[in-house]
């Protein structure tokens, strides 16, 4: 009987070559491969996206509607598939309404829980939530946070009133707002704020809020200055466009409920108790401490719900969340802890069957709870189901059934299948994993000395423990630690006390018109080369100007709304994609028009342009191991890693200021083999007389650092305290020390 497998024919997606492989189901399957090979272009954006399209076709039109949309992938076909589960790196939205106990329904089992046994009775489950009009206190709506004007920042004392005393946008010299105040004759528009009698400028803020002699000479609709604010900036429920929401940022703050204390409840449930606990109290432990007091709430008619309860609870402290507590902020997670959290769902689900998709499971955890996630991965597949992992971690592959790795190269030198065996195999194999998995560990550099140094004074973020510790300057410095043992909180308070520039993994642009050539500045210099050429105007080669494709508006796409089908984007059949009319590729240089030079790599770019303003500033993009990308690639498609790796070239090519530059996991997306070219980046941060912090769990960035900063024991409240500061090789029986020395035993 022939073995079922999921078998792809001449898939072409992204950088795909004409590829075919089987996949045999019901396994732990890693994929491996450089940066940029295609090994997501595969998982993701052919195999799973099939699955996802396809099932959704077998919905009607008004649920397709509601489900999340898929693009078809570029294949000849596709066999063997089943539904489709993708649990990725994306963080969790940022709705303030969100938390972990409501993201992963053990918010929903508690409130269940409460709603039978509280005392007093509160009444239905509904009672219990801060997202329904019964269960929201009133002051907040739920939210556990009010947002107060920042009434100090709205005047400028040192001017008049018709030189822009009012700073906020629209009361300025002459504007509707600013009549409203200059012309009803009681104010001194004349003199400076500051020689004002104090209750003038009371009763200019804040009107008949203030009791005042200038009441009565005030109009009968007059508003203060703040409660017009309040009107028109916090109490409309239309959309926020740009412009106000930048002047809510600027001109206001964010402060805990007055009313609930940040509990987002009712008073009648956030009195109502079980056992002596209040749902408040229980949400604010961490998950084994709410464990134990929820497996003691033994009750014949809610034994279903405790059960359901702690199995949701099981299984967070099961892959390393044990730290967080129910009434986190999910848009506080990162991208790893977002990742394990979406985990925690189907690690109690029936299902069987299922085609499970993971992106670097291992983001984020340092490597003493890697085996708590490996067997996450395993329970998945050892429950009938297929479990692919887009994974760069040694010790996951090691685990894994098979491991395919797609290559050899980057871009358009990758796509082909290269290896598919076992582990054993792959290290014996010859492609850029084999090599690196063989490699020996390079020599540790000399540390290099301090420049000086500053202090992180008293730091209490989340559980830090009024943490002080010195950071030495002009050296590269690693924050260490198990995953929630505070590296984050700390980071935060080197930003927060000595204005650290953070490089995150944030997209770079939401805007499918920013590419590396816009990124970098060479779109002008581009035009103006073209121009000078071939003697056509400058605007001839702008895809958002008269060289435009007039079908799809220079996007080289178009979309097509389907009303209640899903909308499809499909290449632009006049450009072909390539974004410009017939015009403007008429032109070349070299034997290249403009469109062929988007479709270059970096790398080749490099080689081809003899343009050396291009070439230095590509250098940098190149340097930082992303010259495989299109000069043309819309930056919305990048990953996290490939964001943060963008913003790094930037910052090499233009900063001139000495900086302490704040990095958190840069190795998020890295192959093995690429994890050099990373660290002589860094070294060139520091070259230039820039202080580096990466917060790392890659033994090998922790290993070459020149400085060591480890944060634990624990996870929570057991964390928070610093446990090493000072060169690698001298730290202890930690966590990271024992990692250290079993991963390096007998390597050179």
């Amino acid at each position: 009987m022939t073995e079922r497998a999921i078998r792809v024919r001449q898939a072409t997606t992204n950088n795909l070559d004409r590829l075919d492989i089987d996949i045999r189901r019901n396994r732990l399957v890693v994929i491996a491969g450089v940066s940029g090979s295609g090994k997501s272009s595969l998982i993701f954006d052919t195999i799973a996206a099939e699955a996802g399209a396809e099932l959704n076709e077998t919905y009607p039109p008004f649920t397709r509607n509601r489900l999340p949309k898929w693009t078809r992938p570029e294949v000849g076909s596709i066999d063997g598939l089943s539904p489709v589960i993708v649990i990725d790196q994306r963080r969790i939205g940022g709705n303030a309404r969100s938390t972990v106990g409501t993201i992963t329904d053990a918010w929903t089992y508690l409130r269940l829980l409460f709603s039978r046994l509280s005392e007093p009775h509160v009444g239905e489950s509904s009672a219990f939530s801060f997202n329904d009009p019964d269960g929201m206190c009133p002051t907040c709506s739920g939210i556990g946070e009010v947002v107060r004007p920042k009434v100090e920042k709205f005047l400028d004392r040192d001017r008049r009133l018709d030189e822009r005393a009012i700073v906020l946008p629209g009361f300025g010299d002459g504007q509707y707002w600013y009549r409203k105040y200059a012309e009803i004759g009681v104010f001194a528009v004349d003199s400076p704020l500051r020689e004002w009698p104090a209750e003038h400028v009371d009763v200019l803020l804040h009107g008949r809020r203030i009791a005042s002699a200038l009441s009565d000479a005030l109009p009968a609709d007059y508003e203060g200055v703040v409660e017009r604010f309040e009107r028109i900036y916090l109490q409309t429920s239309d959309t926020v466009s740009e412009h106000k929401r930048a002047t809510i940022a600027e001109f206001t703050h964010s402060e805990t409920c007055p009313d609930c204390r940040g509990e987002r409840l009712s008073e009648a449930a956030r009195t109502a108790t079980v056992d002596g606990y209040t749902i408040g109290e229980l949400s604010g432990l961490e998950i084994p401490e709410l464990r134990d007091v929820v497996a003691r709430m033994q009750r014949p008619e809610v034994r279903s719900v405790v059960t359901a309860l702690l199995d949701r609870l099981e299984a967070m402290e099961t892959i390393g969340l044990g730290y967080l507590h129910l009434a986190r902020a999910t848009s506080s997670l990162s991208g790893g802890e977002s990742q394990r959290i979406k985990a925690v769902k189907h690690l109690g689900s029936s299902l069987v069957e299922m085609l499970y998709v993971f992106d670097e499971p291992t983001v984020g955890l340092h490597p003493h709870d890697v085996d708590a996630m490996i067997e996450l991965l395993g329970r998945l597949r050892d429950r009938g189901n297929t479990v692919l992992v887009v994974e760069h971690d040694p010790a996951v592959m090691a685990r894994a059934d098979e491991i395919i790795e797609i290559g050899p190269g980057p871009g358009s030198a990758g796509g082909r299948l290269i290896f598919q065996g076992s582990f054993d195999d792959l290290v014996r194999s010859d492609g850029p994993t084999g090599r690196a998995l063989r490699a020996q560990a390079p020599t540790v550099p000399t540390p290099r000395k301090p420049a000086g140094r500053v202090t992180i004074a008293n730091a209490r973020t989340n559980n830090l423990d009024d943490v002080t510790v010195d950071l030495p300057l002009g050296v590269l410095t690693v924050l260490t630690g198990v995953a929630g043992s505070g590296k984050s909180s700390l980071a935060a308070e080197i930003v927060a006390q000595h204005g650290a520039i953070t490089i995150d993994q944030k997209p770079v642009s939401p805007n499918r018109r920013s590419t590396p050539i816009t990124y970098v500045g060479i779109a002008q210099i581009l035009r103006r080369h073209f121009a000078r050429i071939t003697g056509a105007p400058e605007g001839l080669f702008s895809a958002n100007s008269e060289g435009g494709c007039p079908a799809c508006k220079g996007l080289g796409i178009i979309y097509t709304d389907l009303a209640f089908m899903d909308g499809q984007e499909t290449t632009c059949p006049t450009c072909q994609g390539t974004k410009f009319t017939a015009e403007a590729r008429a032109h070349t240089i070299d034997g290249l028009s403009i469109a062929d030079i988007e479709r270059l790599s970096i790398t080749d770019a490099i080689d081809r342009l003899d343009a050396p303003a291009i070439r230095s500033r590509l250098a940098h993009l190149d340097r930082v191991g992303l010259g495989y990308l299109a000069l043309g690639q819309p930056l919305n498609t990048l990953s996290g890693g490939e964001a943060q790796r963008v913003k790094i070239a930037k910052e090499l090519r233009d900063a001139t200021e000495q900086s302490v530059y704040l990095l958190d996991e840069p190795t998020t997306g890295l192959h093995l083999s690429d994890i050099a070219r990373l660290v002589a980046v860094l070294d060139d941060l520091v070259g230039h007389g820039h202080t580096v912090v990466v917060i790392e769990h890659n033994l090998e960035v922790i290993r070459v650092a020149d400085w060591l900063i480890d944060l634990g024991p624990g996870p929570g409240r057991h964390g928070g305290q610093v446990l090493y500061s000072g060169l690698v090789d001298g730290i202890g029986d930690t966590a990271t020390g024992r990692a250290l020395r079993d991963a390096y035993r007998g390597r050179a």
